[in-house]
């Protein structure tokens, strides 16, 4: 389900009506967090890393009301929730597109992503079996400890998609560490709805 928003209405009016314009109108940030105790987590329950942390990054975005607005012919719609749409590593060397819906409920959500996730293990097609205007760009490059991130587009495509990516785990004496890398489109976000992202998205991480 999605609401249009009326313009004139919007706080964001003068800012959805600038950023609009440009030809790249995302922004990306590259922050650090704190990931031990997900991945002591994810291991004592043992659930996959990956989709413990994902289905902590898709709570995060559902519960910050920016992250759910996306563009649709031109107008700004909330959405009451989003969904994930991430990058699936093969042992072939290749990738697909996954779609997976998020379910409050986590044990739920790691069910149908498993079986999400071996059926693009399965295939050798790159674009998702589901698609939707919905859902959020997630990647995950474990190979590497990026500090920066660009993403290939086609500025062509009406995208408003944020798109979120993790980086390699690090372990330093203990602690353990990953970068994310978090690009919005500016017409429907700023710095300060991604902070509110980040903020959210550790405290999730630290729980149990």
């Amino acid at each position: 389900m999605r609401t249009l928003i009326h313009i004139d209405e919007w706080i964001r009016k003068d800012h959805f009506l600038f950023f609009s314009k440009f030809d790249e109108p995302f922004f990306g940030v590259t922050v650090t967090v704190d990931c031990t105790n997900a991945y002591q987590q994810a291991k004592a329950k043992g659930q996959s890393f990956f989709l413990y942390y994902l289905y902590r990054a898709l709570k995060a975005a559902n519960e910050i009301e920016n992250f759910r607005y996306r563009i649709v012919d031109g107008n700004p719609y909330l959405f009451d929730a989003v969904h994930a749409s991430p990058t699936i590593n093969r042992a072939n060397g290749t990738f697909g597109f996954g779609y997976m819906d998020y379910y409050e409920d986590e044990m739920l959500f790691h069910k149908k992503a498993l079986e999400e996730t071996e059926k693009i293990r399965q295939s050798n097609a790159l674009l998702p079996f589901g698609s939707g205007e919905n859902y959020i760009h997630f990647s995950a490059l474990p190979w590497l400890n990026f500090t920066s991130l660009s993403h290939a587009r086609s500025f062509t495509y009406p995208d408003s998609c944020p798109k979120i990516s993790f980086g390699k785990m690090i372990d330093n004496n203990g602690v353990k560490t990953m970068p994310i890398s978090i690009h919005v489109h500016h017409a429907l976000a700023d710095g300060y709805h991604v902070g509110l992202f980040v903020e959210r998205y550790q405290q999730l991480l630290a729980e149990n």
